[in-house]
């Protein structure tokens, strides 16, 4: 039987090219090549949004980038799934949206309870959850970037720690992106081609434990 996962997360899992200002090829996008890396045995859903926060309004935005908000409706529409991996707080790190680990910590925290919570029907498992660091935000020579994420090359180290910590107290799987990417210092935040497609195959082996292939 099919399994199906979810990838909720904001542009690093949209593709944001930093080079480009555009969006990676589709086979370079990490959900991708998750999926060639786990064959046809799984089905994976890449539902990034540029901006995405974890439980955070952006008043900026010209659509609702607030990750609490919204996954509910994406589970919903989804439904049913075997696990839901979530790689977000990188935008939450903006002193504009909350400008803290913690307070990242907190919506992850949030978005955990919306899937164990949610009304699955059917009589539908609830599905398991993957709680990924998103790898650290760094100096950059872009001007625009570095004061929108000011002070956050400080506050993105403390994620994996937390994070971490959370996945073992609400028993989901943890994966620190930091181990195999590095964010680009185009502009601090995203992902090149290669670093992208290092996640993707970097989160291979564990959700593959996660789904019991």
């Amino acid at each position: 039987m099919t399994k199906t996962v979810l990838c909720y997360g904001d542009s690093l899992t949209w593709g944001y090219s930093a080079e480009t200002v555009g969006r990676h090829a589709y086979e370079d996008r990490w959900p991708s090549v998750l999926q060639k890396a786990l064959g046809n045995q799984v089905r994976v859903i890449p539902e990034g949004l540029n901006g995405r926060t974890t439980a955070f309004d952006d008043h900026l935005a010209d659509c609702d980038r607030n990750g609490a908000r919204i996954l509910p409706t994406i589970l919903q529409s989804h439904n049913p799934l075997d696990l839901v991996v979530i790689l977000l707080g990188t935008n939450d790190m903006k002193p504009v949206v909350a400008g803290s680990a913690f307070a990242a910590l907190q919506g992850i925290s949030r978005l955990v309870q919306l899937v164990r919570n949610h009304a699955w029907g059917f009589d539908y498992e609830v599905p398991d959850i993957l709680i990924v660091a998103p790898p650290a935000i760094t100096e950059t020579a872009n001007a625009a970037f570095a004061a929108s994420y000011l002070g956050a090359v400080k506050e993105s180290s403390k994620l994996p720690t937390l994070y971490s910590d959370l996945a073992d107290e609400l028993g989901c799987g943890f994966f620190d992106a930091n181990t195999v990417a590095v964010t680009t210092p185009l502009d601090g935040v995203h992902l090149d081609a290669e670093n992208t497609r290092a996640l993707g195959r970097g989160l291979e082996p564990i959700v593959r434990m996660m789904l019991g292939l």
